[in-house]
């Protein structure tokens, strides 16, 4: 399955925009509502300078970056989770991704509308994230409904389930999202199935005014970090506009464009890397002849399971793993010196992929 993110925020965000400069995808833009009625999808590359480093030690036929899936889901507005706007269609949308990167207004253009009377961060980021809140406390409220028989009669699994959602139902009353709700990894487990919006991890995204740069930081834009500070958030500032003439340079022009404004990459790969790292994956890499490519796992992953994830006939006939790192990689010049230099590992199956291995695959 690919790893998922949806774009979500009020109309007018810039989340079409922004989606056009993740993906390439030229979506429809427009400075009205609901650009956006049926999400559209497409996928990003995820930032990653190693993999190019491996490529030009073992110089494959193509590389293949690890990929991100985005979803641009249609504008937002209050009473969303009581159907108003698109909302039903929206949450229902937005339940199947993996994580959420919340697009917020962080300019004053006259030119574009705005749903609320005047650009405010931290307010449209509450009225989003209440009714992100609202649709989980009716879904939680129904889950419990469900299973509160078999929990009062003493069913293991559904009493520990019930406790779990006990306690996120108490906190999306107090204004706090599922995630926030304090609950350990064998309980999120347990309410796993039940599809929390606000148990994703969030990314915010602040669309700022074209020109302000990298570092700089306008008065809208500190409101939404002070917003994303509160949430335990990561929050990256864009200028969609900005990003999305980039996106139109040719590739040799893209340089030079960004080093005049003083720039290090394009705003929308570090919202990439952002996600990938809010969702806790990291990245190894294997290599033939034909290709060098790069695979997303969740941190923690066993060998097996890493395996498993280029093939399932890998991971039910795993041997063994042959890892080395890439930098001890560089210094030897090939997989093969590598070895004789005693530079690569042979792990089992309890060995847990680390950031950044290189690994050959060993299996019946």
């Amino acid at each position: 399955m690919p790893i998922s993110c949806g774009l979500v925020g009020l109309p007018n965000a810039g989340k079409s925009t922004l989606f056009n400069c993740l993906t390439s995808a030229g979506a429809a833009t427009a400075p009205y509502a609901f650009t956006t009625v049926e999400p559209n999808t497409g996928t990003a590359a995820v930032p990653d300078d190693r993999l190019g480093r491996l490529a030009r030690i073992v110089r494959p036929k193509t590389v293949v970056p690890a990929f991100l899936e985005v979803v641009d889901i249609a504008g937002l507005v209050r009473g969303a989770s009581k159907g108003e706007g698109l909302g039903n269609r929206f949450l229902g949308h937005i339940r199947e991704v993996d994580a959420v990167i919340h697009v917020v207004r962080c300019h004053a253009d006259p030119g574009v509308p705005h749903p609320e009377p005047v650009v405010s961060p931290s307010r449209d980021c509450e009225i989003v994230n209440l009714e992100l809140m609202l649709a989980d406390l009716e879904t939680v409220q129904r889950r419990r409904e469900r299973i509160g028989k078999a929990a009062r009669y003493g069913e293991r699994r559904e009493a520990q389930e019930d406790s779990a959602l006990s306690r996120v139902e108490d906190a999306l009353k107090r204004g706090i999202p599922a995630r926030r709700a304090g609950l350990g990894a064998e309980e999120r487990a347990l309410v796993a199935g039940v599809f929390l919006i606000t148990m994703k991890p969030v990314v915010y995204v602040g669309n700022v005014a074209e020109g302000t740069g990298d570092a700089a930081v306008n008065e809208l834009y500190a409101e939404l970090v002070e917003t994303a500070r509160r949430d335990g958030s990561p929050v990256v500032p864009v200028s969609a506009r900005l990003e999305a003439e980039i996106a139109e340079l040719a590739e040799a022009d893209r340089s030079a464009f960004l080093e005049e404004l003083g720039l290090e990459e394009p705003g929308s790969r570090k919202v990439i890397r952002a996600a990938y790292e809010a969702l806790d994956y990291i990245t190894f890499y294997t290599f033939n002849e034909k290709e060098a490519r790069a695979w997303p796992i969740r941190r923690g992953t066993r060998a097996p399971r890493a395996a498993g994830r280029i093939h399932t006939d890998m991971e039910k006939g795993f041997a063994r793993a042959e890892v080395v790192r890439l930098a001890d990689l560089e210094e030897a010049g090939s997989f093969p010196a590598a070895r004789d230099r005693g530079l690569v590992r042979s792990e089992g199956k309890d060995y847990e992929v680390e950031d950044g291995d290189v690994i050959l695959f060993r299996f019946a």
